[in-house]
């Protein structure tokens, strides 16, 4: 049977919350180990680490836009209206 408390203290918050932020998200960690080892590898020079890290770069962006494309393709009434929405708000927003 699990001991729960009725009443926890400040301190029994405190400690939960802390938990909870020193345990850190493994993807993003992942990748900024991926970006550390290509960035400073001793075998390659500064400037071939930038290109690999550039390179790295628009291939993620290729595959977002890849992705943004599929969607608006399979639904392009909800992708237009909201980009009307969108374009809404930009026009109010730069009228004031």
């Amino acid at each position: 049977m699990t001991d729960i408390q009725s009443n926890p203290t400040i301190d029994d918050i405190v400690e939960d919350v802390d938990r909870e932020r020193a345990r850190p998200d493994g993807s993003g960690d992942r990748w900024s180990e991926g970006g550390e080892t290509r960035s400073f590898a001793r075998d390659q020079g500064l400037r071939d680490a930038v290109r690999s890290d550039i390179e790295s770069g628009r291939d993620w962006a290729r595959r977002q836009a890849a992705r943004a494309r599929g969607r608006i393709e399979e639904e392009p009434l909800k992708a237009t209206l909201y980009a009307l929405g969108i374009g809404v708000l930009i026009g109010v927003l730069l009228r004031r």
